[in-house]
């Protein structure tokens, strides 16, 4: 049984987690904005999907991120012969001796750390991409029919290549859906990019980067987060967006019930990143669009289903025309 979470103030997030955004930034440049969406997402108890063209900063993220919170680090490469197995674990043999009964061990695979990276995860067979679900939902694996718990925190950074590349799977829309947010990280800055090529702070930077939050520290915020105040009309202002995703004549899917949970959850961490106990609609309108884009569907002009139209703008129009709570 795992121990309860220490106690931590308001104040005292706040701090850490400033601290946080401040050391990934370190090794990160120009990519605050980015930074904040993960750590947010972290704090959320989310999973992180970024789908981004190659050489863009997304190992070195998720590198930074678990090492800023003395975190176990796994980095699975995604592959289209990885089997399910390769990622949850399997049973070998503990006991040799043939005058013996057969015994067996579980043998973790890689998800079991506490920062995962699935690095090109539509590059490997749809089978495989599953094999995630169980882990993502209950944060528990199962092999030959007994559960493992994976450990706490637990928190998966997957990269997906955009669809025209070449050897790409789309993720099913339930894999999707486990994704607190999806975001991209897009190209630096000229002025940053000139630091990153004089300095190269992913191998000067990211080696000597050290923890600035425990585990037991992250928990306790965590924890925090799900406290934070939403009040009845921000719960109102939120489902009048997810209502209007379901109505739009340009969208065959929209928001589930689980997608709105996600961004309740998103806007409560935001808040608690500015050191407030209470939510305010900016929270809810800043993560709309990571948090919903990848759990819509666009429609064709001829109305059948559009499975890689780009359904971001919509997200957009509703958030401008749903009115703020005042």
């Amino acid at each position: 049984m795992s121990e309860a979470p220490p106690s931590i103030s308001l104040d005292q997030a706040a701090t850490r987690v400033r601290a946080l955004l401040d050391n990934i930034e370190s090794a990160v440049r120009g990519k605050s904005e980015v930074v904040l969406q993960t750590v947010t997402c972290l704090i959320a108890r989310g999973h992180l999907l970024i789908e981004d063209v190659p050489g863009v900063g997304k190992t070195t993220l998720a590198r930074a991120t678990a090492r800023s919170i003395e975190a176990d680090f796994n980095r699975i490469q995604f592959t289209s012969d990885l089997l399910p197995s390769d990622l949850v674990g399997v049973s070998v043999p503990d006991r040799v001796d043939a005058s013996q009964a057969p015994s067996f061990r579980f043998q973790p695979g890689p998800l079991f750390a506490h920062v995962v990276l699935a690095d090109e995860i539509n590059r490997a067979h749809p089978k495989c991409q599953s094999a995630l679900l169980e882990a993502m939902s209950e944060q528990t694996v199962s092999v030959d029919g007994t559960t493992h718990a994976l450990p706490a925190p637990w928190f998966v950074v997957a990269t997906q290549n955009p669809l025209e590349h070449y050897g790409t799977h789309p993720l099913p829309e339930s894999q999707l859906d486990r994704f607190l947010m999806r975001i991209e990280i897009g190209y630096p800055d000229r002025a940053y990019e000139a630091d990153i090529l004089r300095e190269d702070p992913a191998a000067s930077a990211l080696p000597d980067l050290g923890p600035v939050l425990h585990l037991d520290e992250l928990r306790a915020i965590q924890e925090l987060a799900g406290q934070v105040k939403f009040t009845d009309d921000l719960v109102a202002y939120l489902l009048a967006i997810v209502e209007e995703t379901r109505q739009h004549e340009a969208l065959e899917l929209g928001v589930s019930p689980r997608g709105a949970i996600a961004l309740r959850r998103a806007a409560q961490s935001r808040a608690l990143v500015d050191g407030r106990d209470y939510c305010i609609p900016e929270d809810v309108r800043d993560f709309a669009l990571p948090v919903l884009t990848h759990r819509v569907a666009t429609r064709l002009a001829g109305g059948a289903r559009s499975a890689d139209g780009d359904p971001s703008w919509v997200i957009r129009e509703i958030v401008d025309r749903v009115p703020v709570p005042l």
